[in-house]
């Protein structure tokens, strides 16, 4: 399995979206309880990760998936063709390299 050191794992399927760590705790949030879809970056990049997506749930919690790893192809593909969906936000979130927190859905 690939991805970044200490990441054990994501999952993203039929259900919603799954993150095992490497301390064996999980992040998780079904696509029924998703309430918003956040992009988080960073100036880290391009030799850490800078991107991340945030899926949260309707009072709180949910799961972080980096942008580099193999999974969030997947996750791209589902986000974006979500009703209401945000493309002009993701644009602008996959281009930036300031610090930045740009919401490109919610219920």
């Amino acid at each position: 399995m690939s991805g970044n050191p200490g990441d054990a794992g994501i999952t993203v399927d039929d259900d919603g979206v799954r993150r095992h760590l490497a301390d064996g705790t999980e992040e998780a949030v079904s696509w029924s309880e998703l309430a918003e879809v956040a992009i988080r970056t960073t100036p880290e990049g391009p030799w850490k990760e800078d991107v991340f997506f945030l899926l949260m749930r309707a009072g709180g919690g949910g799961c972080a998936v980096p942008a580099g790893d193999p999974a969030a192809d997947d996750l791209m593909s589902r986000l974006q063709s979500m009703p209401g969906f945000d493309n002009d936000a993701f644009v602008e979130a996959m281009t930036t390299t300031e610090d930045g927190l740009f919401v490109v859905w919610q219920r």
